[in-house]
């Protein structure tokens, strides 16, 4: 009959089991869910990053034309025809500088796009490190559960909770990054 009789302690043994393995299960799903959103911040700024040198690239290109009109401009204005030609390079050389301005424009946005990107990923893996440190800690408590409840050694137990208290608190922080 003693043996049917089970420790009081070993239902809250369960318990609390149960509770570190339900965190443990959430931060796992969370972590992963900020290291994939980080990824993708990674993709889309490398992306932003691709995108500026495309413009960089055409803003060069019309730089090119623009000097080599004005040194055009500059050899027509020796001749005969000069009143003439002038005027036409000279409307392309400003159509050329407003494309290389408006080029120039377009970098400061996409720079700015690409920075946030940025700044959201580090976000994203500084929440997805706290999570990975909180899962640790709880699997470690779940692991010296397990041993208390095959060992029935109570003092195992207490080890476990102190360890998954600890999990707790990184899995809090995931969420609130007290801890940075």
């Amino acid at each position: 009959m003693a043996e049917e009789q089970k420790e009081k302690w070993t239902n809250y043994l369960a318990i609390t089991t149960v509770l570190i393995a339900v965190c443990a299960t959430l931060s796992t799903f969370k972590g992963g869910g900020y290291s994939n959103r980080s990824l993708m911040c990674q993709t889309k700024a490398s992306d932003q990053w691709a995108f500026f040198q495309s413009k960089s690239v055409k803003g060069y290109i019309f730089e090119m034309q623009k000097s080599n009109l004005e040194l055009q401009r500059e050899q027509v204005s020796k001749s005969n025809d000069s009143k003439f030609m002038i005027p036409k390079y000279e409307k392309k050389i400003m159509e050329y500088d407003k494309k290389i301005k408006q080029y120039e424009a377009e970098k400061k946005d996409i720079t700015k796009e690409a920075n946030a990107f940025l700044s959201e990923m580090e976000n994203c893996k500084k929440h997805a490190s706290a999570f990975g440190v909180a899962v640790i800690f709880l699997q470690i408590s779940i692991l010296l559960s397990s041993i208390s409840a095959l060992t029935k050694r109570k003092y195992v137990w207490i080890v476990s909770l102190l360890v998954g208290v600890l999990g707790v608190f990184y899995f809090m922080n995931g969420f609130l990054l007290f801890l940075e």
